[in-house]
């Protein structure tokens, strides 16, 4: 039997559910179904009863479609708080004329875990960028080398540990497991970017409704993310306030006629709005809207380019911004970009997905909730799949001061049973964070 794989999205605008299996021909959505989302603001769960009546019917109009009961889900987690840093680490070997094994640099990667962070943050994913062996300098990966010093950069990934917990009440509420959270910016990038733009430089960025998440890869490692505080949200409000509009009139106007570069917008036209009470129907230029739209975007873009500057890696993205999110869509929204930032952009939907008959899943709003499809089933090159035994049981084989050789066959007493099986653990950036939770949380 074929397995099955269902994941939520929570979104501030929109919850998405898909349930999808992976086949010779790619990954396959057997079903999709999404809802106006409640109880959640700039992608973090505040009303955990709002969050269950979206969910609910949700849920059960996904088991009709697929004929099988919802048992355990992904999830994806961002928010406004999520933040990056860089750190290093280093250690010295007693035996430089030892090969360097994959031990020692799963155990540097795994100690970055235990970073010293703000009261209330966690550290969420550890990326590692790069190694230094004595005078070897920016190592991809130092495995089989010799040397005595061996130094590490990393990317830590930090975040609200409340945030995790408040997700995890939600979907548990549900009656269903949490297999797995999934840090969104990462599943996004799975679901939009090429390889070839991961490997030249390239600028994800995806507007929601209530944040902007952000995303650098260079040379095929993720360099950099953020999660900017607000979105198309934002837009529309200003359109409520500066055309003295009701929200639901503000959010047509966005979608039907708005334009982010107020100079490409008719000079010429307007928009009629009815009036309210029986007052006389009013025009708003279309270049009035364009000009609201152009400075909220405006302001998005600097806070993007900032990120991307933080980063480090601004003057090395020749494959410039890749777009997504219902955000994305504003009319002119790349050759803004283009004038404002001097990088070209395109907007980017899922691909290598097979829909069928859910061809909703083709459209930039559901691109996190297809790669975070994508990543329930692959492990990706940056970061592993879910471990099948804890990093604890892991690092206690290891006899400590000699690398590859395992406490359990150096004593004799223990010498009968049998070697437990290694799980990949290098870049296990969804991994960290089931950190949130204990093992006996996720049994079944």
């Amino acid at each position: 039997m074929e397995k099955i794989i269902s994941v939520i999205d929570l979104g501030t605008t929109k919850v998405v559910c898909l349930a999808g299996t992976k086949t010779k021909e790619g990954y396959k959505v057997i079903a999709s179904c999404d809802a106006p989302s409640q109880g959640i603001m700039r992608g973090e769960v505040i009303n955990n009863q709002n969050v269950l009546n979206t969910l609910r019917p949700l849920l059960e109009e996904l088991e009709s479609r697929t004929g099988h009961p919802v048992k355990e889900v992904i999830v994806g987690i961002a928010g406004q708080y999520i933040r990056c840093k860089s750190a290093s680490s280093n250690i010295n070997r007693s035996n430089r004329d030892t090969e360097i094994v994959q031990d020692e640099i799963d155990r540097m990667w795994y100690n970055m875990y235990n970073s010293r962070v703000d009261p209330g943050e966690e550290v969420l994913h550890v990326v590692p960028q790069s190694y230094h062996v004595d005078e070897y300098r920016s190592v991809a990966n130092p495995v089989g080398m010799y040397g005595s010093c061996i130094e590490a950069n990393y990317k830590l990934f930090i975040g609200k540990s409340v945030s995790a917990e408040h997700t995890k009440r939600s979907i548990e509420s549900a009656g269903l497991k949490l297999s797995k959270l999934i840090l969104e910016p990462l599943a996004t990038a799975e679901a939009v970017l090429q390889d070839d733009e991961k490997e030249l430089g390239v600028i994800m960025v995806d507007i929601g409704g209530g944040t902007t998440d952000v995303l650098v890869y260079h040379d095929n490692i993720v360099r950099h993310t953020a999660v900017i505080p607000f979105g198309g949200n934002v837009i529309t409000e200003d359109i409520r306030q500066g055309c003295e509009v009701t929200t639901r009139q503000a959010e047509q106007m966005k979608i039907q006629y708005g334009s982010c570069y107020a100079d490409l917008a008719p000079e010429n036209k307007a928009i009629v709005i009815s009036g309210i009470g029986g007052r006389e129907p009013r025009e708003i230029p279309f270049r009035f809207l364009a000009s609201i739209i152009e400075a909220r975007m405006d302001e998005i873009l600097e806070a993007v380019m900032y990120e991307v500057y933080q980063s480090g890696y601004a003057d090395r993205l020749p494959a410039g911004i890749v777009l997504t999110g219902g955000g994305s869509l504003l009319s002119n929204l790349p050759q803004f970009i283009k004038y404002k930032t001097g990088h070209d952009a395109r907007i980017a939907r899922p691909h290598g997905i097979i829909t069928e008959d859910c061809e909703d899943v083709n459209q930039v709003t559901h691109s996190c909730a297809a790669g975070m499809l994508i990543c329930g089933f692959e492990a990706q090159e940056n970061y592993a799949a879910e471990q099948k035994k804890s990093l604890t049981e892991i690092f206690a084989d290891v006899e400590p001061g000699s690398p590859g050789k395992t406490a359990k066959t150096a004593k004799a007493n223990v010498s009968g049973k049998k070697q437990k099986e290694r799980a990949p653990l290098m870049g296990g950036l969804f991994d960290g964070l089931n950190r949130f939770f204990k093992e006996s949380d996720n049994e079944a």
